[in-house]
């Protein structure tokens, strides 16, 4: 379509003006079309300037989560990527693509989750146009043994991407909580599910839901005191298409050369993670135990010293962390 090639152009210099000539050469359309195209963008939304003598210009990236937007920060061409306006969750939607049989790499975005998910059944709020709510299909051939660390490998992915969007590392608190600045601003959900006849994995879904557009009054009262969102943490417009972009990328890395080799993010995970040092408390149903987290080990389980000097190893459950989310 001519618009989706007059937005390819106008992406490629923001901020720049391209004259209407230049667009109709460019592009092999008429002037008209050129035109045409323009107007149909701005009914989208988008903030497209016409001065005479200069031409056209984008003012700014759109922010929506469109293949379009998305697109233009993507080092290459991907056609296996659903966005839909709102879902009720991109994981739940992505498992039932899974079951129609989609392919390894399907990724979904939604603008907004009516029903967003987080650990243990916790509801993930998930306001249209606010967040970056994303969902990646994997079909690894493996056990599902294989892939117990790929939420702690999907943490380190995810801080890379944001640093490679905003510059500033985030941090993990054990095993797969994004902070900035000691406020949750991301959190990861791993669903699977397995072949009934040989235990082999039939497909895992990787949800990631980041807060990037939030503000305190966009959050219930219990989750505002312990998250926040980028801008608001930076104190700067974060683009959500740019951000989806390179966290794509950085999954690709993890599903292509990492997945089968997590020493390679050992060490940026203990580098990241906020919760080795720190005095903990072990919540396992009614009970609580305090102890020290002194390490995480090769498998990304969290090594604590219990206070009867015993070391133990987590590889499940809640774990809190004193000096975040309130707990003091």
């Amino acid at each position: 379509m001519s618009q989706e090639r007059v937005y390819q152009v106008l992406s490629a210099a923001p901020n720049q003006f391209v004259s209407g000539q230049q667009l109709s050469a460019q592009l092999g359309i008429t002037r008209a079309a050129v035109w045409k195209a323009v107007e149909s963008l701005r009914r989208q939304g988008y903030d497209i300037e016409a001065r005479s003598g200069c031409g056209y210009r984008l003012r700014r990236l759109s922010d929506r989560l469109g293949r379009r937007e998305v697109g233009a920060f993507l080092g290459q061409e991907r056609d296996n990527i659903y966005v839909y306006d709102a879902v009720d969750s991109t994981n739940t939607q992505c498992k039932r693509l899974a079951m129609d049989g989609a392919a390894d790499g399907t990724v979904v975005l939604a603008e907004e989750q009516t029903a967003g998910r987080g650990r243990k059944g916790r509801s993930f709020q998930s306001p249209r146009g606010l967040g970056l709510y994303l969902s990646v299909l994997w079909r690894p051939s493996c056990e599902p043994a294989k892939l117990l660390p790929l939420t702690a490998l999907a943490a380190v992915a995810v801080s890379r991407a944001v640093e490679r969007v905003t510059g500033e590392q985030a941090a993990i608190k054990w095993p797969n909580d994004l902070l900035l600045r000691g406020r949750k601003i991301a959190g990861i959900l791993t669903e699977m599910a397995l072949e009934g006849e040989s235990g082999q994995i039939d497909y895992v879904v990787l949800g990631i839901g980041v807060n990037v557009h939030h503000t305190p009054a966009d959050f219930t009262e219990e989750v505002a005191s312990m998250a926040s969102s980028l801008d608001a943490v930076l104190g700067s417009f974060v683009s959500r298409p740019r951000l989806a972009a390179a966290l794509m990328e950085e999954l690709d890395l993890l599903r292509r050369e990492i997945l089968w080799q997590p020493e390679r993010y050992r060490e940026a995970y203990r580098q990241r993670c906020v919760t080795v040092g720190r005095t903990v408390q072990l919540l396992r149903g009614d009970e609580r135990h305090v102890a020290t987290a002194v390490d995480v080990d090769d498998r990304f389980g969290l090594v604590v010293r219990c206070e009867d000097g015993r070391l133990e190893t987590v590889r499940s459950g809640e774990v809190s962390v004193r000096g975040l989310y309130g707990y003091v």
